[in-house]
């Protein structure tokens, strides 16, 4: 595996993404670079179809880009195989989702406990216990996704997120199918559980609330960056 020559946690060097829409060609990312260190938090915004979950999915290694490169951890994306992108993200990346994305027939406990259990690891349950506890669920670990408020299940996907000591963390939406109150509470905990573990934030929002909560605010436009808060401290 390649390194770029940094130490930072994540590095998006010229990164463009065209795709072909009735035969054209459309581009959604064009020549976005910037980078964070261990420990940032950033929020990326703009409005709809200016590329921030495009963005968001290139970063995680969950699509290749046309041109331009990534580097997650000190690892180049572009030159590993799907194989080696997925284990890259289950040792070193967490998600929260808007949507949740829970399996229905596990309880919140075996929810929380997926990321380790699909990298083989045994003995996951008493840490999974401790991250439902940590986010105020200890008394429903054995509760189904059905049984659960959004906001409850959207603690178990911050649990769950967390599994892994991810170095970097991928926040889509995280508060967006959730009201003021609950969704409120929910980004307290992300950043407390954040904070703690000394992960890399990204975040990607609509609520300009939550982005300027973040230490950094990317904003795109067009699939171009038009603002960037922490552009003038970034090393070159």
């Amino acid at each position: 595996m390649g390194g770029a020559a940094s130490n930072a946690v994540l590095e998006v060097r010229d990164l463009t993404k065209t795709y072909r829409s009735g035969g054209l060609p459309l581009t959604v990312l064009d020549g976005v670079g910037f980078r964070l260190q261990a420990g940032d938090t950033c929020a990326i915004v703009g409005p709809s179809g200016s590329g921030k979950t495009t963005l968001l999915g290139l970063c995680a290694g969950l699509d290749r880009a046309t041109s331009g490169w990534v580097s997650l951890d000190g690892v180049r994306l572009d030159e590993l195989d799907e194989d080696q992108r997925a284990r890259l993200r289950g040792e070193r990346v967490g998600f929260v989702f808007q949507t949740f994305q829970l399996v229905p027939t596990l309880s919140a406990l075996e929810n929380v406990s997926v990321p380790l259990e699909l990298r083989g690891d045994r003995g996951v349950e008493n840490r999974a216990a401790e991250l439902l506890d940590r986010v105020g669920l200890a008394d429903r670990r054995h509760h189904y996704p059905v049984q659960l408020s959004g906001g409850e299940q959207q603690r178990v996907g911050l649990a769950r997120a967390f599994i892994n000591h991810p170095r970097i963390l991928f926040a889509d939406e995280p508060t967006g199918n959730l009201d003021t109150d609950t969704g409120s509470a929910v980004e307290d905990l992300l950043f407390a559980l954040n904070k703690e573990a000394g992960t890399t934030l990204v975040l990607v929002t609509h609520d300009l609330e939550l982005a300027r909560r973040a230490h950094r605010l990317i904003r795109l436009r067009g699939g171009t960056i038009v603002e960037d808060s922490g552009a003038a401290k970034a090393p070159n």
